[in-house]
This record gives structure tokens, sequence and C-alpha cells, in this order.
């Protein structure tokens, strides 16, 4: 080979080393990845979807405070046919909150009972003033409360309409029950019994004081409905009959009112009993014991058939400056610390004379 001939050839081979090399650096070279980054926004918190406010609360009764003045059942319904819950001791603080039509009942917040609540008779109770608590039952603005009738002398809950159904229970004055239905003349009204047949039973018409006795159903003696109207010629319900004072067997020795005032305790009570004359139960009993020199006693009587009441203590009668007769109030001289014996009696009478009685006692300072 000439050297003509070698210039050439070497001039060659170095461009193409040349290119060789820069294609192979180009190759070789490994890019620096262009990675984004970025900052996200911030969350933000959600507004509230608009929506309507919910309705205010149905306002609820504020409970009125009771305290008991001796001990007394809590009953599952206002009436003492009811169920007995419990028994609440002297000087029990209650929380009242309704009452019965004829506000003889209080209803309180028991936990015992159905829906925490419970009935307890109002005379055995004081309280600040006169609660001003809603009425349970009755024709009023919750129909479903059903109509309601306070019994005004001891009766029969009778398995149907008539005296030749048998007896299932009895009732007391003042007693509260809830009228289901009435029978086709009215002159016997179906009321809730839990002890009765179907959960029912039935009571003379004229013992029971109530409203809205119209709109009753008129059900049948086997407990069927066969409308509500009352046919026009119904004749009026009997005049109720005198039936003698049941029998409580209360003595001088076990008086059925005993009860100890005091200062930081018992401030009052207010008793409600019958008697009656010549046959039934002729006598009652109380038994006090104040902490001041005065007490002062109220009297109420419906068919006044009472002899004076009778004041003792040691067994010894105690003069008072006047008679404590029916429908009066007195005023009594007592010692601190010392027991009283008040003695209700019926008037002695050819004819039965049934006579039911309030007696009210309060100490005075």
């Amino acid at each position: 080979m000439t050297h003509k001939h070698v210039l050439p050839v070497a001039l060659a081979t170095l461009l193409l080393t040349s290119c060789s090399l820069q294609v192979s650096q180009i190759g070789a070279a490994t890019p620096t990845p262009f990675i984004i980054t970025a900052t996200l926004p911030p969350t933000l918190t959600p507004r509230p979807t608009d929506s309507p406010h919910p309705p205010p609360p149905t306002p609820t009764t504020t409970p009125v405070e009771g305290i008991s003045s001796t001990q007394i059942n809590v009953r599952a319904e206002p009436s003492t046919a009811g169920t007995v819950l419990g028994i609440l001791p002297p000087n029990t603080k209650v929380q009242i909150v309704g009452q019965d039509p004829a506000g003889n009942w209080w209803q309180i917040l028991y936990p015992q009972g159905d829906e925490g609540k419970g009935w307890v008779t109002a005379q055995y109770f004081r309280t600040a003033d006169k609660p001003e608590v809603p009425i349970i039952g009755g024709v009023g603005s919750n129909p479903e409360n059903g109509t309601v009738a306070v019994i005004q002398q001891k009766l029969n809950i009778r398995s149907g309409p008539g005296t030749d159904f048998n007896s299932i229970g009895t009732l007391n004055s003042q007693d509260v029950v809830t009228l289901t239905g009435k029978d086709t003349n009215g002159a016997w009204l179906q009321i809730s019994f839990a002890a009765g047949p179907e959960g029912k039973g039935w009571i003379n018409a004229a013992f029971a004081q109530a409203t809205g006795v119209e709109n009753l159903p008129i059900v049948t003696d086997t407990g069927q409905v066969v409308g509500t109207e009352t046919p026009a010629d119904t004749p009026l319900p009997p005049t109720p009959t005198v039936v003698p004072a049941p029998m409580d067997n209360d003595s001088a020795e076990s008086p059925g009112v005993d009860v100890v005032f005091s200062a930081a305790g018992t401030h009052s009570i207010q008793f409600t009993g019958d008697v009656s004359a010549p046959t039934g139960d002729s006598d009652d009993w109380i038994r006090f014991i104040s902490y001041t020199a005065i007490t002062s006693l109220q009297l109420t009587c419906t068919n006044i058939g009472l002899t004076p009441l009778e004041l003792l203590s040691n067994d010894q009668p105690v003069p008072t400056a006047e008679p404590l007769t029916c429908n009066q109030s007195a005023v009594i001289t007592t010692n601190p610390g010392q027991a009283y014996l008040l003695h209700i009696q019926a008037a002695g009478t050819s004819d039965l004379r049934y006579t039911q009685y309030t007696i009210k006692l309060a100490p005075l300072p």
C-alpha cells in the first residue's frame, strides 16, 4: 500500500471513530428525569348543607315536689283496685307530674312503674302550693286518654252489666276508672280492669261521676260492640243505693292514721274516711302528736251523720273550746310531744246512714 492511500484511510477511520464515540456518548447519557412536584390545595371542611331546623322540643311538665305524710301505696292506676307497685315511707319526697280529673290522685315519677310513673292518693301528700300539673285521662285534648269516671261510693265490679253477674272486685270512693263502653240503656258502664275477663269489668252507672258517656260504644254482655247511640227512651240510671261503710278494723289501740308532726317533717295531714250506722263501720280513729301548743282541725262531711268528734289523751277525754262537728273549723290546745286520739263516730239511727268525711290537721306556730 502506498502512502497516498494510507492517509485517506486513516482519516476515514478517525472520522468514523469520532462519530461512533459521539453516538455512544449520546446514547449512554441518562437524562435527568423531570419530576413535577406540586403542593395540593388544602382540604376544605365542607359547609353544612342548608336544612330546616328541627322542631322545638315538646314542652315538658315541670315536676312539683310533694312529701308523704304517712306510709302510702304507689299504684299502677289512680284506684285502690290498681296494682301496688311499691310502698313509700312517711316523709318521702316525690315528684308530681300529673293528676286525675277530680284531683284526688297524683301521678308521680316512680321507676318501678310503667313509663317510670305511678299513682298515689293526693290527700296523704303535702305541697308548698297546689300543683299545676296536667290532668291525665278524660275527654280533653288527647282522645286516646279515653273517658274516666270518679267513683262516688264503694261498689262491686262485676263480670257483666248486671247484679246477676259475679263480683270480680271492688272500688272505693274517689277511685278513678277508665270507661270503655256501656250497656244498651246506659245503666251499666264497662271499665278497664286488669283482673277481669279480657281486662274489663262492669260498674253501676249510678255510682260513677263522668262526662262523655254518650260517646262510649254500646257493648253487649258478650263483649260485642253494637253501636254508640243510646236510645232516646233510655231510662235514667237508678238512684244509688245506700250501702254500709266497709269495715276497716281500726281501733283506739290500732288507729287507721298514726302521724307524728315535726318542724322538719310532716306539717299537716288530710284524711278521708267513711262511717255508717246502724250497720257497717261505725267508728274511725286518728292518733297524732303535735310539736306546737295549737293544732288546727277542719272537718267536712257529706250526708251529715256524725256525732261531735271526741278528743282523747291517755284514755281520758280532752275538753275543747267548741264542739268538733261537721263542716266546721276549730283550734285544739295541744301539749307538744303528747299523743292525742280523735274518735270519729256515726250517729245512731234506725235507718242506714252513710257519711263520708275529710279531716285536715295542722300544727300552728
